[in-house]
């Protein structure tokens, strides 16, 4: 329990349904569904639309995204909603243009956007409201204006030579805290997805905006490319693993997921460190931990429709096990074996938002453009913005993730499910581009190694192994910081905080659910 004599924020406790999101607008509009009848998936998609209005840094429906959602008494299905590259993209093409690695400003990074089809697609499966009906709230602030919160107006000011240089006027100069900002083209765009569905994204004059915007920037985009985007959204199989007695579910490549279930395999192989959650020890064996797992991140995730991921193998217990003996608890590990050369030079920009409703369905939901703002490209007639999720590839060629025609990039973006005994307990997920299986997996260690709540689990302060050094946020005690030093890791202060997380712990023996949010974000956790 928190110690009320300090700043923070208490667990929020329900009985009936729940949400948790980066935004409070958001959170209010996933309960406005909730309290209407609809259905957890209803209220999360109604929640990243409007997201994709009050915070334009960190994602859009120019963009992609992945969904964990466990109906009351099921194992959770997964869906990848990520795109594709378009069908021009040869590593020949970029060979031949001398471009040996991926420009994330350019129109060579944006991939097709997969969340307009993926929302619609799961909508179909799973939920009971249309998006006629859903994208509702999102329409009304696009068109009549919403609020800049602290934490919008901190990332907007950060990006404002992209926005410059990817024609994005309206939205310079960044407004400050507490301006009221309209998106008219925006909202134009969401009334027609609204009436005419997912078809009147990916095809017409909204998809030969976004194709004539790139292009005219050097990109190989077609409106052949978007049409099939349409359809991209898949549902595919979910990965799991064990961890203190529940089960860990995340989505398969091509998105990071495999990676918390290696972090967690190397975990579990110890008991929770003598020192406690903010211990020298732990501290440590989590970073050795993420070093070795990112490691083999960068040399074998890609997309698994053209290249083989031998997900059974990287997260066996041999095989972790056998990572496990290189670390040690004195020291750090001077260099890592092969294979890998990190890929971990830049940080992202994410909304996660979970959502459970009174009859325990689950959903557990990630929406992206990757950086602020994405690419920076702005579509002027429809108002979208271009992620830029092609510099995950590798311009490499034979590396498993190398650019390839209708392929997906590796993806950071991970949403994430707990079970015990066959029920949900817990969807949750962490920002922040790749320190996202790093903070998962904090947060977990934090809630089942050490007994914190979950609002406790998330506060904790983060640090992170990036490019051979520590990214340490200011609340890492000194003397840990000392220490790590003394073991041979390089720490240096980080500027920005690390991602910001979600999560809605059910609490099936006392008939509630408890949620908490992310102080890194302005967001909230609200039930009813």
């Amino acid at each position: 329990m928190r110690d009320f004599h300090f700043p923070g924020r208490s667990p929020a406790v329900s009985t009936n349904g729940m949400a948790a999101t980066s935004m409070p607008a958001a959170t209010l509009a996933a309960l406005d569904v909730l309290r209407a009848g609809g259905n957890a998936l209803d209220a999360a998609v109604a929640a990243v639309a409007v997201l994709c209005v009050v915070e334009p840094a960190s994602t859009g429906i120019g963009g992609d995204c992945f969904c964990l959602y466990a109906p009351a008494g099921q194992d959770p299905i997964a869906l990848n909603g990520s795109g594709r590259a378009p069908a021009a993209a040869t590593i020949d093409f970029y060979e031949s243009i001398q471009m040996r690695e991926p420009d994330a400003n350019s129109a060579h990074s944006v991939t097709v956007p997969g969340a307009i089809s993926a929302w619609e697609t799961l909508l179909a499966a799973h939920g009971t409201k249309g998006l006629d009906e859903l994208l509702r709230p999102a329409i009304g602030y696009a068109e009549h204006g919403h609020g800049i919160t602290s934490k919008v107006a901190h990332d907007w000011a950060g990006s404002v030579d992209k926005l410059r240089k990817g024609g994005a006027d309206p939205f310079v100069p960044a407004p400050r805290m507490g301006d009221v900002f309209h998106q008219p083209q925006l909202a134009a765009t969401l009334k027609a997805i609204a009436a005419r569905g997912s078809r009147a994204f990916y095809e017409g004059e909204i998809a030969a905006d976004m194709v004539a915007t790139l292009r005219a920037r050097g990109g190989l985009h077609t409106e052949a490319d978007f049409a099939a985007g349409r359809t991209a959204a898949e549902f595919v199989t979910p990965i799991h693993t064990g961890f203190r007695g529940n089960e860990v579910w995340q989505c398969p490549p091509n998105g990071s997921g495999m990676i918390v279930l290696m972090m967690l395999g190397l975990l579990r192989g110890w008991d929770p460190a003598p020192d406690g959650p903010m211990g020298l020890t732990r501290m440590h064996r989590h970073i050795e931990a993420a070093r070795l797992a990112y490691r083999d991140r960068d040399a074998f995730l890609a997309d698994p429709a053209q290249v083989d991921v031998d997900v059974a193998h990287l997260t066996s217990a041999a095989y972790l096990d056998s990572l496990r003996a290189l670390i040690r608890d004195d020291v750090a590990m001077a260099e890592l074996p092969a294979p890998g050369q990190s890929d971990l030079a830049k940080h992202k920009d994410t909304v996660y938002l979970c959502v459970v409703d009174r009859d325990g369905n689950a959903c557990s939901f990630i929406n992206s453009l990757f950086e602020g703002f994405g690419s920076g490209i702005w579509a002027p007639k429809s108002g979208v913005f271009m992620q830029n999720r092609g510099s995950g590839f590798r311009y490499e060629r034979g590396h498993p993730n190398c650019i390839a025609p209708n392929k997906r990039p590796m993806h950071t973006i991970i949403p994430a499910m707990v079970t015990k005994n066959g029920r949900t307990v817990m969807p949750y997920g962490v920002m922040g581009g790749h320190f996202q299986p790093m903070g998962q997996t904090l947060f977990l260690s934090n809630l089942y190694d050490y007994g914190l709540d979950v609002q406790e689990a998330l506060d904790l302060p983060r640090l992170f192994p990036r490019l051979g050094r520590i990214q340490a946020e200011r609340g890492i005690p000194a003397d840990i910081v000392s220490g790590l030093s003394r073991m041979g890791h390089g720490v240096d202060a980080f500027d920005k905080p690390h991602g910001g997380g979600q999560a809605i712990f059910i609490d099936h023996d006392r008939g509630v659910l408890i949620g908490g949010s992310d102080p890194r974000k302005d967001g909230m956790a609200l039930g009813y």
